[in-house]
Parts: C-alpha cells; sequence; structure tokens
C-alpha cells in the first residue's frame, strides 16, 4: 500500500509546474530582456551619430564637387539632381531630419540637427 501512495505522490510531483513556478521563471526573463535592452540602447545611438557623421562627409564631398562647377550653394536635391549625389544616397540624418548645407566665401558646412533635432544645440553634428 505504501508503494501505491509513493507512486501517486510522485506521479503529481511530476505533472506540471505551478504559477508561482512560473512567475518566477517569467521574472528572470524580464531581468534579462530588461538588461540587453540596457545595453544595446545606448550602442544604437552611438551607430547613428556615427553614420550620420559619414553622410554629413558625403554631402560636403559633393557639394565641394558642385562648387567647382557652379555657383551658388546647392541643395541635396540639386546634389541628386545632378548626378553630385547617388539616387540612394542619404540625404536625411539618421533621426529622419534634412542636412543643412551653408556656404560662406571660403567654406562649405553641412551639418544635422542631431538626435534633438534642432540647429545650433550642443548636439549637432558637422
Amino acid at each position: 500500500m505504501k508503494t501505491n501512495q509513493n507512486q501517486r505522490q510522485h506521479q503529481s510531483s511530476l505533472e506540471g509546474m505551478t504559477l508561482v513556478e512560473i512567475m518566477v521563471v517569467m521574472a528572470i526573463i524580464a531581468l534579462v530582456a530588461a538588461g540587453v535592452g540596457f545595453a544595446l540602447i545606448p550602442q544604437f545611438n552611438k551607430a547613428k551619430i556615427k553614420q550620420t557623421t559619414a553622410d554629413v562627409q558625403t554631402v560636403r564631398s559633393a557639394a565641394i564637387i558642385w562648387l567647382s562647377d557652379n555657383t551658388g550653394c546647392p541643395s541635396v536635391g540639386e546634389l541628386i539632381e545632378n548626378k553630385f549625389l547617388d539616387q540612394g544616397a542619404r540625404t536625411q540624418d539618421a533621426w529622419g531630419n534634412d542636412f543643412r548645407i551653408e556656404c560662406t566665401s571660403d567654406d562649405i558646412e553641412v551639418s544635422s540637427g542631431g538626435p534633438d533635432g534642432e540647429f545650433g544645440t550642443e548636439d549637432d553634428i558637422k
């Protein structure tokens, strides 16, 4: 009789997990996911800044070439239209804002508003 009772106890312990056990596992998974998220978000923002910096330099190079053949400060649209920039070239920064091209008598400055999207702030990319 005792072996029958032991078998039932053993069998019932193998039937499944309790709600508390499932909740503990879910909490551990949520903590791991949050840790990964906190580690990846800063890297994602750094990648956006690096990509925008490279794109600014590409547009600036195209504007310099434009000025060797033309007069006046070009727009990004004119650079693409006249094939100084490829159709597939990025004409906006990583945050979806247009680049600004400013020409002075001796220099060309291409800039992005940066993460906040506003020009003239600390996070501008030139």
